[in-house]
């Protein structure tokens, strides 16, 4: 399965980078497990800070940030088949468990509870 994995990047951190890049680096955390388990784990940042960066993205917040981030994951839930929601408060990854949940696509809260993961954990 494609499978999101959804947490905080942005939230918490008053835009500091180093504090962004160590939530990036927790999300991608269980990557590697989702991907033993015969999965392929995606995470909305990984498309969204090229684009950003491509499109003459300036500064966190901006309003091309704006215009891709939260977007990114509305058009990856379209082909996800999963979500793993990582601890931690984050309005954009609520709002993509809100999109899932829409959508039918199931949602974890541990990795553990992703099909074929119980060992890879």
């Amino acid at each position: 399965m494609l499978i999101l994995i959804a947490g905080p990047y942005r939230s918490g951190t008053g835009d500091d980078p180093a504090k962004m890049a160590a939530n990036l680096k927790r999300l991608e955390e269980p990557s590697h497990a989702l991907f033993q388990a015969g999965h392929v784990p995606m995470i909305g940042e990984w498309v969204a800070l090229p684009i950003w960066h491509a499109a003459g993205g300036k500064s966190i917040g901006d309003e091309l940030y704006e215009q891709i981030f939260h977007p990114v994951a509305g058009r990856l839930l379209q082909l996800c088949e999963g979500v793993l929601r990582l601890e931690g408060a984050s309005k954009g990854a609520d709002n993509d468990v809100r999109i899932a949940r829409e959508r039918g696509i199931p949602v974890w809260y541990r990795l553990e509870d992703v099909p074929g993961c119980a060992k890879a954990a």
